[in-house]
């Protein structure tokens, strides 16, 4: 009866994201839960900023990422840049912690100052509204597609437009993120 029953919530939880992802007209529409209050956050409260999402995980082999995320939200977010990070524990549990131990590791081992939101899916029947919205080939073909790993980027511009999605191995130190940055904050 409970496998039925949790079945039934994720089942609820896909349709309901499907349908919110098919009515969105940009990220703005989307909230989520932060990590320090796991009160809603409207992505909406960025707008006018430069937006880079990126589902993170603490054990992955691109981890180190979290580094060059934290130089790229301090050289840029006097500019406009947030960076938004989301963790995810779709890729071979790379991802198990609380949110609290995610926070914990994310400020002690990379001084981590950008936002963090809870732990969601990015993939899977359970994936949360926005990775529907974000994975959407229908609405956008240019950069929507399933997540295939931790620290894919999203970045919008100043409007919540996409303009940019950048696979894991792209780092966010490496001369194309910083170019796109940049012009995302013009």
């Amino acid at each position: 009866m409970r496998k039925l029953a949790k079945l039934a919530g994720m089942l609820f939880t896909a349709v309901a994201g499907v349908a919110m992802a098919a009515t969105a007209g940009s990220v703005y529409d989307f909230s989520l839960k932060s990590i320090d209050t796991h009160q809603p956050v409207s992505l909406s409260s960025y707008h006018g900023k430069a937006l880079l999402l990126v589902n993170v995980a603490s054990k992955c082999g691109y981890t180190p990422q979290y580094a060059a995320l934290e130089k790229l939200y301090e050289t840029y977010k006097g500019q406009g840049l947030v960076i938004v990070g989301i963790p995810a524990n779709n890729f071979m549990s790379q991802e198990p912690g609380t949110d609290a131990e995610i926070k914990t590791f994310c400020t002690n081992k990379y001084n981590v100052s950008f936002p963090m939101m809870s732990k969601v899916s990015v993939k899977g029947e359970d994936k949360a509204p926005l990775y529907a919205f974000l994975t959407d080939k229908s609405s956008d073909p240019k950069f929507g597609g399933e997540i295939q790993w931790n620290f894919t980027k999203f970045l919008f511009d100043r409007n919540g437009n996409p303009v940019a999605r950048f696979e894991p191995a792209i780092t966010p130190d490496s001369p194309e993120v910083i170019s796109a940055v940049q012009a995302a904050l013009k």
